[in-house]
Order: C-alpha cells, then sequence, then structure tokens
C-alpha cells in the first residue's frame, strides 16, 4: 500500500480528535488517507481494548479511510526504545506515506509526546538503506505536527474543516466508551477530562476558525519554512 497521508498518535480517538476533519477532507479530495494508532489505550479508566477496536474500525468507516491499524505498543508506558522506533519504521516502509501528521511535541499526556518523537524517528530510521529491516528504504516526504491541544502555540497553518466539522464530530462520537459513557462509568477518585474533551476540541476548531476568517479549522505546525508560489491568491484576509 502506498499512502498520500498517514497520521500517527498513541491512542485510539487521538486522531479524530487532533486532526480528524483534515483527514476527512483529504479522503474527500480522493487522497488515500490512515491511521496509525500505537497503542489500544488499555489504560484508559474506561472501556476496553476490544471495544475500542470496535469504535476505532466504526470511526475509520465514517471517515472513509484506505487503511487503520493498531501497532500494540503498550498504553502508558510508551518509550523511546529502539525497538519501538523500529517498530514504526516497518510500518512506514510498508505504508509509503507522502506525508505524515504527528502530535506536537509537547503536552500533558507523556504518551502523546512520546508518540511524536516515536513517529519521527520511525520516519528517519525508515529511510536508512543499510538498516537491517524489512521493506525497502522510504522516507515520508512531510512532517505536520497537530497542534489543537495547546493554544499557546501559534500555528504555522491552519486547514478549514468546516464542510468536514459535522462528520469530525460523528467520528470522535463514535467512541461512545469515552466520551458518553454510562453513569456509573462517569465515577472516578481521579481527574480525567474525557467528558469535555469534545466540546474542547470543538472550542479550539471554531478559534483557529476565526482566526482564518472561516467556522471551523485545525491548526499544524511544521519545523521548516513554508515556500508559497502565489502571493497574489494567498487566503485569509489582513485587514
Amino acid at each position: 500500500m502506498k499512502l498520500d497521508l498517514l497520521a500517527i498518535a498513541a491512542h485510539p480517538d487521538d486522531v479524530e480528535l487532533t486532526c480528524g476533519g483534515t483527514l476527512i477532507k483529504m479522503a474527500r479530495r480522493g487522497y488515500q488517507v490512515g491511521i496509525l494508532d500505537l497503542t489500544a489505550g488499555e489504560m484508559g479508566t474506561r472501556g476496553t481494548p476490544e471495544i475500542r477496536r470496535r469504535e476505532a474500525a466504526a470511526a475509520a468507516r465514517l471517515m472513509r479511510l484506505a487503511h487503520r491499524e493498531n501497532l500494540g505498543l503498550p498504553d502508558a508506558r510508551l518509550e523511546p526504545r529502539m525497538d519501538y522506533k523500529l517498530a514504526v519504521a516497518r510500518r512506514v516502509r510498508a505504508l509509503r506515506p507522502r506525508t505524515v501528521i504527528l502530535p506536537y511535541w509537547e503536552g500533558r499526556h507523556p504518551d502523546h509526546y512520546t508518540a511524536s518523537q516515536l513517529g519521527y524517528e520511525g520516519c528517519f530510521l525508515a529511510g536508512l538503506e543499510r538498516l537491517d529491516i524489512e521493506g525497502q528504504a522510504f522516507r515520508p516526504f512531510k512532517v505536520l505536527y497537530s497542534t489543537t491541544y495547546d493554544r499557546d502555540v501559534r500555528p504555522s497553518f491552519v486547514v478549514d474543516i468546516t464542510s468536514e466539522f459535522a462528520l469530525r464530530d460523528r467520528a470522535m462520537r463514535a467512541y461512545a466508551s469515552q466520551f458518553q459513557p454510562k453513569r456509573r462509568e462517569r465515577r472516578s477518585k481521579v481527574h480525567i477530562p474525557l467528558d469535555r474533551l469534545v466540546q474542547h476540541v470543538h472550542s479550539a476548531a471554531r478559534f483557529y476558525g476565526e482566526m482564518a476568517g472561516v467556522e471551523y479549522a485545525e491548526p499544524f505546525l511544521v519545523k521548516e519554512i513554508m515556500q508559497v508560489e502565489d502571493v497574489v491568491e494567498l487566503p485569509v484576509r489582513s485587514l
């Protein structure tokens, strides 16, 4: 398989929450779009790995993904270990994505920023000709970082997801175990921000949409300089 776009994240539902609208938009444009979940989310307070696997499959169908898989690394125990990096590198070689979306490299959840490191280094290692792993050497052309969770980070650009917003919401709510649990499942002695997470993500989309002059948008950061060919047709008003 050769993907045009691959999003890599720590847990099932992470991609839907951070860049799901962008994936839907690219799939609608005919691109081959996929998700690589690193863990099954088995340490989550709500749901089970089996339930979350079914939910992830339902979300994938809604988003019209060409491919989704789970790497099966340990939830809440992600580390920048070489065997984990090589596991990612093998899948990058197999899926051959031109563009990869990773979580932002800082954040509240250790798995999220560790997933960012594993994703980046896995993509780099996949391109080493002499690395003795399966598959032909390959390295993605572009790496994007989703910054939905951190409004203190000024994004390099945003993607207008106004037309995709309703379907993105349905894909998020496919994870009923996380965001629409039974009353007894809401009880926990430990604070978990799940109950308002969907609302928070929708609020972020409105925030970035207003900044760009559209209704809803998702933010992304790149480490390199962005190139523009046509300065006359640039979107977003200055005045």
